[in-house]
């Protein structure tokens, strides 16, 4: 692919939809959004079903029934009512519940057609350049980058994102190597919210403020508002946070996301025969009749679904076979 310096490429694949921020031939970002979502910069239409008083807020529900927290509603509205919601956060889904959608009160009607995604200018691909998405998806799924001396490792938990630092030699050294891949983690794995990031504890002052301004330099352009680094080594970011990150789909549907790498997988076959896709038993759970169907018709073969339980969620097999 020819150097185009810094744009979103955009890949349509069955049960999801990926985009990539590309620069210089390298993946620096990454977005995920599966069918029937509701995203952030999407105006939807939604009936107001309970109001809080006094508070200009209330909770909405959409034709399907998604429910929307809503905020800036217009003084002497009433229940039932219809309004126009632009959508700031996506639903995201947690172990045991779901945090509904927020969005605000517009005027104007929704649009015909959802917003371009990730951005207007973002350029649709039959298939990313070879290995890019695979990195990524694979980076998210472990939650760890590695650096020289050594790795950073990020866990989804209800209240933030946390990332925690590991590694050999001197604290300072060590939190100055890390800070890279602290940014390359925010923006692959498109994290938001609260961020905590836990870095050796440094006991000098000057060796904190260093740290300080390493991560400020490397998190130039990104978003975010953060405190200084404390004497155990904490240094907590907030991001704008607009739906789920790769980690959270990674943490509360593990299965759903190697389901649908099996699919891509199967589909990036070449050459002649059917397509045999091998995979463990609870991702043939996963994977619906329509998406079989949709992988043959963009594949031109026939597909066949093995399981082998001995196969690890993250390693299908894909290979062509006689028809």
């Amino acid at each position: 692919m020819p150097d185009r310096g810094s744009e979103w490429l955009v890949e349509d694949g069955i049960g999801e939809r990926r985009a990539l921020l590309i620069e210089n031939g390298e993946a620096v970002a990454a977005k995920l959004l599966w069918p029937g979502e509701m995203r952030a910069g999407e105006i939807v239409t939604a009936q107001l079903v309970a109001k809080r008083a006094g508070k200009g807020r209330g909770t909405a529900r959409t034709e399907c029934g998604r429910e929307i927290l809503v905020d800036q509603l217009p003084w002497g509205i009433t229940e039932g009512e219809k309004l126009t919601v632009l959508i700031t956060r996506a639903a995201i889904a947690e172990r045991g519940r779901l945090k509904r959608a927020q969005g605000r009160v517009v005027d104007g009607v929704p649009k015909n057609e959802a917003a371009p995604w990730p951005t207007p200018d973002a350029r649709r691909v039959h298939r990313f350049p070879a290995g890019l998405w695979e990195d990524a998806w694979s980076a998210a799924s472990s939650g760890s980058i590695a650096f020289p001396g050594g790795e950073i490792l990020c866990s989804v938990t209800p209240a933030m994102t946390v990332i925690d630092v590991d590694g050999e030699g001197g604290a300072r050294e060590l939190a100055l190597a890390a800070v890279p891949a602290i940014a390359r983690a925010l923006r692959l794995f498109d994290i938001g919210g609260n961020i905590g990031v836990d870095f050796p504890s440094i006991e000098a002052k000057a060796d904190r403020r260093a740290v300080d301004e390493a991560l400020g330099g490397a998190l130039a352009g990104f978003s975010h508002e953060r405190t200084a680094m404390n004497g155990f080594g904490f240094v907590q970011i907030v991001a704008r946070l607009e739906g789920p990150s790769l980690l959270h789909r990674f943490w509360t549907s593990r299965v759903g996301m190697c389901a649908r790498m099996a699919l891509r997988r199967a589909e990036m076959l070449e050459g002649a025969g059917a397509a045999l896709l091998t995979v463990h038993p609870a991702l043939k759970a996963k994977i619906r009749d329509e998406w079989l169907e949709e992988l043959a018709r963009r594949a031109g073969r026939d597909v066949r679904l093995e399981t082998d339980p001995g196969l690890a969620l993250e390693a299908p097999s894909a290979q062509l076979v006689a028809p």
